[in-house]
């Protein structure tokens, strides 16, 4: 299994698909599994972190017209500027966001504890020279998008955990952003979203990442190893 792919002619695959939006793995092959999501609000399609892929254009028109494309991690420009660029629209980041613009080949635009006006609320997850990241919490779906800090990869979690904390961030996870959410369900940057009893699985994650963190960090330990 690769860690990551840019074969744009890969069949992606859908992994959440319901009422107000959808999941999508363009590269189901690699390890890294990063997933993108779209959120639709009156029939407007608002793409985030998108991994581009064979057939997402007719996915997405599916569902509406796109109106923007979302970065919530600094790192995951992935494809959204040619995908804005496809679509006439432009990326939009969290008003905070430094150094991610001048990076983008096409027009931004900015947004602050809201989406535009879609609704979608947006939270901080962390602020740092290194790690730039916001949630984004659909109220009307009760759908939660972390981008990066949580995550349903096998490195991410351990052994009875169906979603984890990122390994860098097992020892400071984000609980005091993210507690106050109870979503019916949570989107994730890497792996298929949780769709059920997704409530526990954050809060679960959250409170017993540090516990946990030595399971998890000798079980990756394991894997680098030769056979």
């Amino acid at each position: 299994m690769t860690i990551r792919t840019d074969d744009a002619t890969t069949e992606l695959q859908v992994v959440a698909d319901f009422d107000g939006g959808f999941s999508w793995i363009a590269h189901p092959d690699e390890r890294m599994q990063r997933a993108s999501h779209a959120l639709v609000v009156d029939d407007a399609v608002w793409v985030i972190d998108p991994v581009d892929g064979e057939g997402l254009d007719e996915l997405l028109a599916e569902r509406g017209s796109v109106a923007g494309v979302v970065v919530g991690l600094d790192r995951h420009k992935r494809d959204a500027a040619a995908i804005a660029t496809r679509h006439d629209v432009a990326v939009w980041l969290p008003d905070w966001f430094d150094g991610v613009e001048s990076e983008l080949d096409a027009p931004v635009r900015r947004f602050g504890a809201e989406l535009a006006d879609t609704g979608i609320r947006s939270q901080v997850v962390t602020r740092s020279r290194f790690w730039q990241e916001v949630a984004l919490f659909d109220p009307a779906t009760e759908t939660l998008v972390v981008p990066e800090s949580v995550g349903t990869v096998s490195y991410f979690r351990t052994d009875g955990e169906r979603l984890g904390v990122h390994p860098a961030r097992r020892l400071w996870p984000p609980r005091k952003r993210l507690s106050g959410f109870d979503p019916q369900r949570v989107l994730v940057g890497h792996g298929a979203g949780i769709e059920t009893d997704a409530g526990d699985a954050l809060e679960t994650a959250l409170t017993g990442s540090r516990r946990r963190s030595p399971t998890l960090y000798a079980s990756i330990l394991r894997a680098a190893l030769p056979l």
